[in-house]
């Protein structure tokens, strides 16, 4: 960042991009103590934690909370500690210059800052088989809470035997008259709670040990499912409505790829002060390699990171 740019430029203490509880956790954090921090997020605050219907496992909440809710006193308690929000701005680069990080948006325009905070979150992961691609927003969905009601009185798959496939299964008894969910390995990996949920319904159902091999279209709608019986070998035809794919998530962490440490799956590597290999840059929540992927951990991270960052800043 030249002499020019700098002029350009906007200052803060701290810059964090992404608005999900790590993010928003981190700002309002750094916000009390003074940090003069700056919040960028792409699309809606609360990260998967705001699309969320209910979230029912989080401290403090003994009778659930939705998402849109949580997201929202999030945001405000941000806020009231003085942190700046800037929505519906992409961050396309952060490079280094000097004592300083440099963040870029996709309107042209720059930030610098001292530490900077990757609070990314990551995507859920595709199943990267024929007939995906053409069917997602029509009969292939990643988000219950947002396409469930589409699905009326139909009949839809849920792919993945984990916690989410067998909580967003859950919710999609709401409206669908049927709902399967499918899972590659023998054995389930959802919670034993979960689990006796879905037992205890009768319009569900739980097959293992199965490999969904494509997703045949017909005229652009989803015509049958293929499957593949992994005992056997056998394949077989399914007829469903509308498919949810739940196998696990993707970090976000393009930004940094080349750049910064990242392990086999992607996910940003830091140390025990959560910096990664760029010094005064830090990474928490989801896009971290060894995150849990749950909000309250990504919370919890997000208040962590705030005091690595406070106690770095102090130093320079």
């Amino acid at each position: 960042m030249g002499d020019a740019d700098q002029r350009k430029a906007r200052f803060y203490d701290a810059i964090i991009i992404g608005g999900g509880p790590t993010g928003l956790t981190a700002a309002l954090y750094l916000g009390r103590e003074g940090v003069e921090t700056l919040v960028i997020e792409k699309a809606g605050l609360g990260g998967q934690a705001g699309i969320t219907q209910t979230l029912d496992n989080f401290p403090g909440f003994d009778e659930g909370v939705s998402g849109a809710e949580f997201a929202s006193r999030l945001t405000r308690q941000a806020l009231k500690f003085g942190a700046e929000i800037l929505q519906a701005q992409n961050v396309t680069s952060i490079d280094q210059d000097g004592q300083y990080l440099c963040v870029y948006t996709s309107d042209g325009k720059e930030y610098g800052a001292k530490a900077v905070l990757l609070a990314t979150g990551a995507r859920y992961r595709r199943l990267g088989i024929p007939g995906e691609e053409e069917l997602i927003g029509s009969n292939v969905h990643f988000c219950a809470t947002c396409d469930g009601a589409f699905y009326k009185g139909k009949k839809v798959l849920v792919v993945g035997g984990g916690n989410s496939g067998f909580e967003e299964g859950l919710f999609l008894t709401k409206f669908a008259s049927r709902v399967d969910i499918v899972e590659f390995l023998p054995q389930v990996k959802a919670s034993k709670i979960l689990q006796e949920k879905v037992a205890e319904k009768e319009t569900m159902s739980v097959t293992v040990n199965h490999a969904v091999k494509e997703l045949r279209a017909k005229n652009g709608k989803l015509d049958a499912v293929i499957v593949e019986d992994r005992a056997t070998g056998k394949q077989k035809e399914w007829q469903y409505d509308g498919v949810f794919v739940f196998v696990g998530f993707s970090p976000n962490s393009d930004l940094v790829k080349g750049k910064a440490e990242v392990d086999q799956w992607g996910s940003v590597v830091t140390d025990k002060t959560l910096m990664t290999s760029i010094p005064g840059l830090f990474a928490a929540g989801d896009v971290r390699a060894g995150s849990t992927k749950q909000a309250a951990s990504a919370a919890g991270e997000g208040a962590a990171v705030a005091l690595m960052m406070r106690q770095y800043l102090a130093e320079k």
